[in-house]
């Protein structure tokens, strides 16, 4: 919990203007998607953003598809939510790039898109982009990235291996991804590059922020005007961005189906808000 934060209890059924997830990697056997699943069942939105990297075709193309029951189901509640109203918009990432052909698709409640605008209760406007274009100007090559796969493959392997003990013996969901990229200072910096390229890239727009998904670290911080808002994933950290029904921003991150989910509100006053179980 943030320093001055007082946790308050929310209805167990959110119902928020905006969400936005991506980095779901559906197809690959590190998507959460048992966690996704709770998740999504548990909050209702009026206008959903599928960032990037949803369907791993990546993956697909290298090992063998591993779509279960859960990550079908994944796709049934998308379904739903644009069948009861809500409108999806999808922006094809690295991981999903052949999808980026259909860009300019429109179909009843779906939009595929390169990059959207999404216009805040305020009226301040968002790009919604996946973030893979940024590499160049982080300066990420070829062979770092092909090595920077296959090691985070093994991260995510070893990942979870941990959380499948921790559950047994009743432990909360724990990202030791996050906490092995957190003490490499080599990729703090690559993250700090590629926040920065954010931010001037919504200013060169002459928009008030971005919100983007690709380098699996969910964050929300608003510098000089700026939004840079980053949704996570559901490989490690499990969370999601929402735009609230006031119209503030939330970081929303799943613990474990014993736990409610967690509601970091971080815009424009940081506290922590639990669900009710």
């Amino acid at each position: 919990m943030m320093p001055g934060s007082e946790p308050s209890t929310l209805p167990t059924d959110l119902r928020v203007r905006a969400l936005f997830i991506s980095d779901l990697h559906l197809g690959s056997r590190h998507c959460q998607a048992a966690a996704l699943v709770n998740f999504l069942e548990r909050v209702q939105c009026d206008r959903l953003y599928l960032v990037g990297d949803i369907i791993d075709l990546w993956w697909m193309s290298k090992r063998r598809a591993a779509f279960c029951a859960q990550q079908s189901r994944v796709f049934e509640i998308i379904r739903r939510k644009a069948r009861e109203g809500t409108s999806v918009v999808y922006v094809p990432g690295n991981h999903d790039r052949p999808l980026r052909e259909l860009c300019g698709l429109a179909l009843p409640r779906l939009r595929i898109r390169r990059r959207a605008i999404h216009r805040m209760l305020d009226g301040r406007r968002l790009l919604v982009t996946h973030g893979d274009e940024f590499d160049v100007e982080v300066r990420i090559g070829r062979v770092a990235r092909w090595l920077g796969d296959h090691l985070y493959t093994v991260i995510l392997a070893g990942n979870r291996v941990l959380n499948r003990m921790r559950q047994a013996f009743g432990l909360r969901y724990f990202s030791l991804a996050d906490l092995l990229k957190r003490r490499s200072a080599a990729a703090e910096r690559y993250i700090a590059r590629f926040v920065d390229a954010c931010i001037a890239d919504a200013r060169r727009r002459g928009l008030d922020g971005i919100v983007c998904g690709h380098i699996h670290r969910p964050d929300l911080i608003e510098r000089d005007g700026i939004v840079y808002a980053n949704d996570g994933d559901w490989v490690e950290s499990l969370s999601a961005l929402g735009e609230m029904r006031d119209g503030s921003l939330m970081l929303l991150r799943w613990r474990s189906a014993q736990e409610s989910p967690l509601f970091e509100p971080v815009l424009p006053v940081p506290r922590v808000l639990p669900i009710a179980a």
